[in-house]
């Protein structure tokens, strides 16, 4: 794809007539904290070896070994991308960027528009491909569109109130699923710009694979939370401040909720789905299942969470990373999407075996609606 590059976006190199595996959409596909192999509250040694941004050498960090150019933007395309790490035998070219909405992939007569000083997803997808073989093209949107970090937000501040600390599931649970059909119809049309994108650039519809993909839990449940007592610890130590109450609303009711939505659009669109909301689970932040890095204690695949943990940006990165899949993570995500594209079209779930790392995730068939 000579004369295309945006920001950051990370081409693998190959030979010139393999076919493109092309990732569009959100943070949770460009490799927002793909700086982080796991969590540290310690501060030596780059975080206990968890901030890969560290050089050792010469006791410097800088965040663009790992996102690039793209961190200039905010965008934050990371090494470890999904579409970097999935074990496929193609080009890779990841046009994602962290915050995006579907606004940000629809082509501009639909209503696109920049994004982060980048244009529309759907006209950049046009452009790279045309002349070029691809493979698939993998979507992640519509967390933005419901508002999830939002909702996150609220549900943090609820916890940290010093007076009259509630949970915010009574409260966010309705409002969220009120939004989840225009959440469905963004996603819808994201994907249908896509389709169009590519008809215009030379890939009918049936000539390579649109698939996309839902969102891992980035939370346990209540009863699978590593800090006991609903205790300040959990921001402290384990930066994940929510209630019980909550863990148990997002983990169990949220993000399947957000899963099924995205499966509806899914079949709309004639596209296939990936579904992630367990992929993560005895993987999260503060999960009793996981450990944090520390002295003897190295960050590792099997041990490690999967999830950055929430950090305010002053001491340990950027706030915006929080609560995004990190380096292992985007790992087993990787190989989530390469398992996929090794089966027949379709709709599969992606799950961990436990106790294992990042490349030992299994695939299987979708429940039917």
């Amino acid at each position: 794809m000579a004369g295309f590059a945006p920001a950051g976006a990370v081409q693998a190199q190959s030979r010139a007539e393999t076919p493109w595996v092309v990732s569009l959409g959100d943070s949770f596909i460009s490799g927002e904290a793909g700086r982080w192999a796991g969590n540290s509250n310690d501060r030596a040694d780059g975080h206990a070896h968890t901030d890969r941004a560290f050089d050792a050498a010469t006791a410097t960090t800088d965040a663009h070994r790992v996102y690039g150019t793209s961190y200039d933007d905010g965008c934050n395309r990371s090494d470890s991308a999904e579409v970097n790490s999935a074990p496929v035998q193609n080009r890779r070219l990841n046009l994602a960027c962290s915050g995006a909405t579907s606004t940000a992939i629809l082509l501009p007569e639909h209503g696109g528009s920049p994004f982060k000083t980048e244009p529309s997803q759907a006209k950049q997808l046009q452009d790279a491909v045309t002349g070029h073989a691809v493979r698939a093209v993998v979507v992640s949107v519509g967390g933005n569109d419901l508002g999830f970090e939002s909702v996150i937000t609220s549900c943090a501040k609820s916890f940290l109130k010093p007076i009259g600390a509630t949970p915010c599931a009574p409260t966010e649970g309705p409002l969220v699923r009120d939004r989840l059909p225009a959440m469905r119809t963004a996603a819808e049309k994201a994907l249908a710009d896509i389709t169009t994108a590519m008809a215009r650039a030379g890939h009918p519809k049936g000539s390579y694979r649109l698939i996309l993909q839902s969102y891992p839990s980035p939370l346990p449940d209540g009863e699978r939370m590593r800090y006991p007592g609903d205790g300040y610890d959990r921001l402290t130590q384990g930066g994940c401040p929510f209630f019980d109450k909550d863990l148990t609303w997002a983990h169990d009711e949220l993000v399947p909720e957000i899963s099924t939505t995205l499966a509806s659009a899914a079949r709309t669109a004639g596209a296939e789905f990936l579904d992630l909301s367990r992929a993560f689970d005895g993987r999260e932040v503060c999960s009793t299942t996981t450990a944090q890095a520390g002295p003897g204690r190295p960050p590792s695949g099997r041990t490690s969470e999967w999830v950055r943990f929430v950090t305010t940006g002053a001491g340990q990165g950027q706030r915006q990373e929080s609560l995004h899949p990190d380096y292992y993570g985007q790992q087993a995500l990787g190989t989530c999407l390469g398992l996929q594209l090794d089966r027949s079209p379709g709709s599969y779930s992606c799950t961990n075996t436990p106790g294992t790392g990042p490349a030992d995730m299994r695939l299987r068939p979708a429940a039917s609606p």
